[in-house]
């Protein structure tokens, strides 16, 4: 056991790199750079960042259009897999050399990023990094939605919208675990992937979507899950079954559109809070972050759910879906092929070890 805070890995006198989002930019617009390796502090841990997604978020905090982004310029990265390889002044020194999982908001696109030791997530042995990565903010945020707000039980039919994506694609095996019928939209040619994942495949752009889905489910769904958000959560709570749930969680319908961040989530946000207060069905807007204020409860929660995922990655019965690893230094062409809409699952920047480099070269 070391008697100091900083782990026998960690490198000394190193420069980190991080990308950097200087402002509305397009994906060649994001800025590479280094800095003198963080130093962790009372209560934290220095992560080498082994893997760290290109999620949702990042494309709206591009566009400006997350709903409490930071202020340019900012490093973006919502969640990261890493090593331990330092701890905070005078705390426990047993999580270094250990790999981790954990959600940052921001901050995980670099080659070291320091976080809470609380928000630490253990990640099974012999499970790939960039697999468990995939599962890391898509594998809380599905497991959630499905066990917490929804409660979804063994014989029901849920219908899950963009059932190829990171979240989507999870939630669809999920659901399949807890014994759910799944419907799954996405474009026609993701149609076989989406029928492998076990759901029964629509294809969102059918101009009768909805009478397709009817068709499979005649007396409505149990449950929605819908990261479209915009004027198509209508059609969405007008799916339900009796006493069905419908969870939004995104706002991808806006996402290209000029004006205010807030103003289309905080009127989708009305909307359903309207829908809720009357009789027959529920509706909710799910945040990750909701209940972040009670610190210790919220890493509770985040440390039981992502195990469950992460349990479930490591015995075989949930796959991970990696769409592309893709090199921290090639950030650009990760971003635009997350965004092309042609992918399945989730791209993730993989840091090179030439990322940490001796200070003053």
């Amino acid at each position: 056991m070391n008697d100091s805070s900083t782990g026998p890995t960690r490198p000394a006198a190193m420069l980190a790199t991080y990308i950097e989002l200087p402002g509305i930019v397009e994906p060649d617009g994001l800025r590479s750079a280094t800095r003198t390796l963080p130093e962790p502090g009372r209560g934290e841990v220095l992560l080498a960042v082994e893997a760290s997604g290109v999620s949702f978020a990042e494309q709206q905090m591009r566009r400006g259009k997350y709903y409490d982004q930071p202020p340019f310029p900012f490093v973006p990265g919502y969640d990261v897999v890493g090593c331990v390889i330092a701890t905070g002044p005078g705390d426990d020194t047993t999580t270094v050399g250990g790999r981790y999982a954990a959600i940052t908001k921001t901050g995980g696109w670099a080659s070291h990023v320091v976080v809470d030791a609380g928000d630490l997530v253990p990640v099974p042995d012999g499970v790939d990094p960039v697999e468990a990565e995939t599962l890391v903010v898509n594998g809380v945020t599905a497991w959630q939605m499905l066990h917490r707000v929804a409660k979804v039980r063994a014989g029901q039919t849920v219908l899950v919208l963009g059932a190829n994506g990171g979240v989507g694609s999870t939630l669809v095996q999920l659901a399949r675990l807890a014994g759910a019928r799944v419907i799954g939209t996405a474009s026609a040619r993701h149609a076989e992937a989406v029928r492998a994942l076990g759901a029964l495949p629509v294809d969102y752009r059918d101009p009768d979507v909805s009478a397709r889905i009817r068709e499979l489910a005649p007396h409505g769904v149990d449950a929605v899950f819908d990261h479209v958000g915009g004027p198509g959560i209508v059609d969405s709570y007008r799916l339900l079954a009796r006493r069905g749930t419908l969870v939004v969680y995104g706002t991808a319908a806006t996402r290209d559109t000029p004006g205010s961040s807030r103003l289309p989530v905080l009127t989708m946000v009305a909307r359903l809070l309207w829908w809720n207060a009357l009789p027959g069905h529920r509706a909710h807007f799910f945040n990750v972050w909701a209940g972040r204020r009670h610190r210790t409860a919220f890493q509770a929660r985040v440390r039981a759910d992502l195990g469950q995922v992460l349990s479930l990655l490591n015995e075989g019965r949930l796959i991970a879906q990696v769409a592309a690893r893709i090199p921290l230094h090639d950030v650009a062409r990760a971003v635009r092929l997350a965004e092309s809409g042609t992918v399945i699952g989730k791209v993730v920047l993989v840091p090179a070890p030439t990322d940490a480099q001796p200070a003053g070269r």
